[in-house]
């Protein structure tokens, strides 16, 4: 994993660039090993820490909007000139030791490993700004509609990637370079950026959104915004003696 050796890189991208039951072979192993061992040692702790983090966020209001300006300003330049300097000299070291799978893969990923998150906080901070300027409305409404249909968006990258590089679509598996991979991934963020608002201004939902939901409800929910229905709330009674 770590290091391949050439023989190696050439039967993935052979196995990648065939038929879907040829890629089953690595993508159920990865699977398996990403789910199980990984998750078990990495992923769990690190996707738990940062959702505790993230519900205090929201319980003090910070993904709200409602922090003053000079807070989040403060988070951006603590991102920006703590946590990619750290990342920056930790990539560094990196290649001071050859990345060698004793150093990086342990020490040496502990730069980024915390860093990253002090970076995240600055990304938080650059986005509460953004969605408090008037200036940006255009942008973040659409943001807004991507967000609201995140179930489907995901599903949808997922389908048109796997369509582009993979043996049963295209097959660009390993032709591309890093800037056209750049570029695919702008042309996606387009494409929902300006779906998604279209989608919502006649439907209630995303449509596995809905799916999901209706699932949840086991019952088959309204979809389309003419089908609305408003419940009336109870209102309560007093009695005056």
């Amino acid at each position: 994993m770590w290091a391949p050796t050439p023989n190696m890189i050439a039967n993935e991208v052979a196995a990648y660039r065939g038929s879907w039951r040829t890629q089953m072979r690595y993508r159920v192993a990865d699977a398996l090993q990403m789910e199980t061992v990984y998750f078990a040692v990495f992923t769990f702790w690190r996707a738990a820490g940062l959702m505790l983090i993230g519900m205090a966020f929201f319980k003090f209001g910070v993904f709200g909007a409602r922090l003053r300006p000079p807070d989040y300003w403060t988070m951006l330049y603590v991102g920006v000139c703590v946590g990619i300097p750290l990342i920056a000299y930790g990539t560094r070291r990196d290649f001071a030791a050859g990345w060698s799978f004793e150093y990086s893969f342990f020490y040496g990923m502990q730069f980024n490993y915390w860093a990253s998150v002090i970076v995240s906080l600055g990304w938080v901070g650059l986005v509460m700004l953004v969605c408090r300027s008037e200036f940006f409305i255009p942008v973040t409404r659409r943001l807004a509609a991507v967000g609201r249909m995140a179930f489907t968006n995901y599903i949808l990258q997922t389908a048109i990637c796997t369509t582009i590089f993979y043996g049963h679509g295209f097959g660009l598996f390993g032709r591309l370079s890093r800037v056209e991979q750049v570029v695919i991934v702008a042309a996606i963020w387009i494409v929902q950026l300006v779906l998604s608002p279209i989608w919502l201004r006649h439907f209630l939902f995303g449509p596995l959104e809905w799916a999901w939901r209706s699932l949840t409800y086991w019952s088959c929910e309204p979809l389309h915004r003419s089908m609305r229905v408003e419940i009336p709330r109870k209102v309560p009674s007093f009695s005056i003696t």
